[in-house]
């Protein structure tokens, strides 16, 4: 048996299904909105401390936090970072969630963690919960591992170990609530971005989210604002004086440009990825004077942007979209670009690609094949972007007919349950692609 294997196996004969579930509860018991991470990054950075890394939770403001340390290896070698955000979409908050999230909260949709049989639940449970619990106890696990072999004159490591946790991975921007931080920007990769600045760089490094399987690229995303002109005036009035309601007129633009957007992954799909776009708010006139009609109404969209495709390319292509309807209605719409993150690329014959899939074929005993139609951009996006060659790996969502809404269906059950059972076998790969790439 190598030295590799041997250390693999160390590692892997401490992570059991218990302790998987011990940290998967952990991290759900400790609500992380995109803004508020700070008391689960605080957590983290103790728990790798304990267990040996050189690690730090890294303040970006008072509320928001990454979570990040190293383990040296024996020098010479190359490093690995192992990454996964904490944030969670939505914040478990009633008065904040519903009701866009529906009629009310779902256990599962709350911070907490509850037991379900093979599973964990509660809110971001399995995303990015359940991946960040994967990484931690790998971390954990191999930590204990080296140390065990060091003091028998064993096997050791030549690269680096980098374990992060970002804070601000979900695609939002702040929350407009009490007790959020001002700040616009504490998403979209916002913690990756900062741990990057500060020197926390490797080699190589590998992203635990959800997918069972290992992409190379993903799609970017963009923003847009479309808005929609209108003409203030009076109920009383509308007989009487120029009528022209942007409320109304958006019902036209909104219903063409979902058509325009349920055609846009026919002309930008790739190998892997079939990039789709959303209508995700409409905002017009003030709710609480409804006597009147607004002079502008805003719709925004989420478009992603297919690897090989520039934000600017997209923003052409919006545009030119948008004018056409307008020109259909006879209304002269305005749109700009109001946030992008890029889509990128890692060659697939890099190194941490290879030894990814090969870690995946390894454990699971079967052989890869590149899954397309993918739309989902991650914090791998911002790794790329700043130098890292980067793969991505996670779990399947978790099916049952135990669970009340099956996960696979519905968005928030497959964002809030975890099952044990793919965390085991997500650490396995892992464990396997950090010791083949820093050995």
């Amino acid at each position: 048996m190598s030295a590799a294997e041997e250390t693999v196996r160390a590692v892997l004969a401490r992570v059991s299904e218990g302790r998987l579930r011990a940290a998967a509860r952990a991290v759900a018991e400790i609500p992380s909105p995109t803004g508020r991470e700070a008391p689960l990054a605080h957590l983290l950075a103790d728990r790798l401390t304990a267990a040996g890394f050189a690690a730090t939770a890294q303040h970006i403001d008072a509320t928001q936090a990454n979570a990040v340390g190293r383990l040296r290896g024996r020098g010479g070698g190359e490093d690995l970072m192992l990454y996964a955000p904490i944030d969670t979409l939505t914040t478990g908050d009633e008065a904040l969630d519903v009701p866009w999230i529906g009629p009310g909260l779902r256990p599962d949709m709350r911070a907490g963690a509850r037991d379900e049989g093979p599973f964990v639940s509660g809110l971001g449970a399995s995303n990015p919960k359940g991946h960040a619990a994967c990484v931690l106890v790998v971390a954990e696990a191999l930590a204990e591992a080296l140390a065990e072999a060091r003091s028998q004159g064993g096997p050791e490591l030549s690269g680096d170990v980098v374990v992060a946790f970002g804070a601000g991975g979900m695609p939002t921007n702040a929350v407009e609530a009490e007790g959020f931080p001002p700040r616009a920007n504490t998403g979209h990769g916002v913690g990756c971005s900062f741990l990057l600045e500060r020197g926390w760089y490797a080699d190589h490094a590998v992203i635990a989210k959800p997918g069972d399987f290992v992409a190379h690229e993903e799609v970017g995303l963009a923003w847009f604002e479309v808005t929609v002109p209108g003409v203030h005036t009076y109920v009383g009035s509308r007989h009487r004086m120029p009528y022209r309601n942007p409320i109304v007129t958006a019902a036209e633009v909104v219903t063409r440009l979902e058509g325009w957007l349920a055609r846009y992954p026919q002309r930008h799909r790739t190998a892997t990825a079939a990039p789709q776009g959303v209508i995700g708010a409409i905002v017009g006139g003030w709710e609480r004077m409804l006597a009147v009609t607004p002079a502008l109404c805003r719709i925004r969209l989420d478009l992603r942007m297919a690897p090989g495709t520039t934000p600017q390319q997209t923003r052409r292509d919006v545009v030119a979209g948008v004018r056409r309807i307008g020109d259909e209605l006879g209304v002269d719409l305005g749109v700009e670009m109001v946030l992008s993150v890029p889509a990128t690329h890692t060659p697939p014959e890099a190194p941490v690609v290879r030894r990814t899939i090969e870690a995946w074929e390894r454990t699971t005993g079967r052989a890869h094949e590149p899954v397309p139609d993918n739309s989902g951009a991650t914090d791998a996006n911002i790794l790329r972007a700043r130098g890292i060659p980067t793969a991505r790996v996670g779990m399947p969502k978790a099916t049952s007919d135990e669970l009340d809404v099956d996960p696979a269906l519905d968005f928030q059950r497959g964002m809030n349950t975890v099952d044990v059972r793919a965390m085991r076998r997500l650490c396995e790969v892992l464990a396997r692609a950090t010791v083949a790439i820093t050995a």
